[in-house]
């Protein structure tokens, strides 16, 4: 699993309970130590997102250095105040707290992404127009992010390479 990552998106629907099936890949990759438990908690740009129970821990720990920063204190109350801890019944659903739901602003039908460490939730609205804006962008926007984020994989790569290099050299 060391190199697992999630990918992928599907379309669903909250039923009157608030529940929505996880596609059952995306729920392989959550499963740590035989059990398929993770934790709900607001994420970037209006979604929520879903973390493995280990990647949340790192989180918290990680944190809890900064707890008593007052710069950061708003935004512990709110993440940490709305954080669900999770897992699906046996039919692969998943219960959206009702306060996630609002702060997301889903109404009924959400899309399910897999983003690397995380799965995402988005209101099928919002994930639906960024994504046409995003395709569709006559500012090159795309084409812009797209340069920049494989830009990422050439400066790790340098900072590997400098830092053999500085291994060997000492």
């Amino acid at each position: 699993m060391k190199n697992f990552f999630f990918n992928g998106s599907t379309h669903s629907k909250l039923d009157e309970k608030n529940r929505f099936v996880l596609p059952q890949q995306m729920r392989y990759g959550l499963v740590e130590n035989g059990e398929l438990e993770f934790t709900i908690a607001l994420g970037l740009g209006g979604a929520l997102a879903i973390y493995r129970r280990s990647d949340i821990e790192k989180i918290v720990k990680k944190f809890q250095a900064k707890q008593h920063v007052a710069k950061y204190q708003k935004f512990f109350t709110l993440f940490f105040s709305t954080l669900h801890h999770a897992t699906c019944d046996k039919l692969g659903r998943v219960v959206l707290p009702p306060v996630l739901k609002k702060a997301a602003g889903i109404k009924s039908e959400i899309v399910i992404a897999g983003v690397l460490n995380k799965i995402e939730i988005w209101p099928k609205e919002k994930y639906t127009y960024d994504l046409e804006s995003f395709l569709g962008g006559e500012d090159n926007s795309l084409a812009q992010m797209t340069e920049e984020a494989f830009a990422l994989l050439e400066d790790q790569e340098s900072d590997t390479l400098q830092e053999e290099f500085e291994q060997i050299v000492t």
